[in-house]
This record gives structure tokens, sequence and C-alpha cells, in this order.
């Protein structure tokens, strides 16, 4: 099954988390190393990030980065779309591009991947980074374990 969130948009809210649970600047190689992502492509998920204005940077011995707001003042969703550039559950729904499905009105299944979309939406704009920053978040997260 096809995930419907890319890495950028994973790493982003594990980078995020973990810019929440440091405090003062924050190395970019400290949350490589702790969170396992290439520096290399954290640089552009954080680059995102500071573009939506999430994070400031400081250069130089003492520098990185730091969060521009507390962390329950950023929901998961905001986040997820300043890396993703869109929730929509499939690309025919995804009004970011300008280009609309011509089958969008004839469609049997756009009211199905709407509604998820609606619903996705709505769960992760109620999620705060700091519900992430807490103790015990991924407690349970794999339930299911391939034999």
């Amino acid at each position: 099954m096809a995930a419907m969130f890319s890495t950028k948009g994973m790493y982003a809210l594990r980078a995020m988390a973990d810019l929440a649970v440091h405090d003062g600047w924050v190395s970019l190689g400290d949350v490589a190393r702790r969170q396992n992502i290439s520096r290399k492509y954290l640089e552009q998920v954080i680059s995102l990030m500071h573009k939506a204005g999430f994070v400031k940077s400081q250069r130089g011995k003492g520098g990185g980065y730091q969060l521009t707001r507390a962390p329950e003042d950023y929901t998961l969703g905001e986040l997820l779309r300043a890396a993703e550039g869109s929730l929509a559950p499939v690309d025919c729904l995804d009004c970011t591009n300008g280009e609309f499905c011509p089958q969008l009105e004839t469609c049997t299944t756009v009211g199905i991947w709407r509604d998820l979309g609606r619903v996705t939406s709505s769960y992760l704009d109620g999620k705060t980074l700091a519900d992430l920053a807490q103790p015990g978040a991924a407690e349970g997260v794999c339930t299911a374990r391939p034999n």
C-alpha cells in the first residue's frame, strides 16, 4: 500500500518535535544524529520549515535552529502542508497545482477521497507539535509486525 505522506513530511514532524524538546539553539547535526536522518536531506526539510516561518536560524558557534512559536501553537496539519504542499489523499483533489481532473464531476470515488481528506485534515489540525513532544508519544505505534 502506498504511503499517504512522503519521508519529507515524516522527517519534518520528527525534526520539529526534536526542536520542541530541546531548549535553545539546536544544531542540525544533532537533530540529524538523534533522528537518524541524513543531514543533507534534513537541510532541505528544515529549509521548508524556515521558509514557512516555523523556525529561525542563527549562524556560528552556539547557533542552530529554534522554533519561532511555542510547540502547542503549531498544528501538525500546517507543518505537513509546509513540507508536503497538500494533504489531499489523491492527486485529483490537490487544488494547489491549479490542475483539475477531467473526471472530477463524474468520478464515483471522489466523495470517498474528499471525505478522507477532510477527516485527515481535521485530525492533523487538531493535533499540535506539543502532542508529539510528550514522553511516550511513540509507544504502541507499530502494533502489527510482519512475520
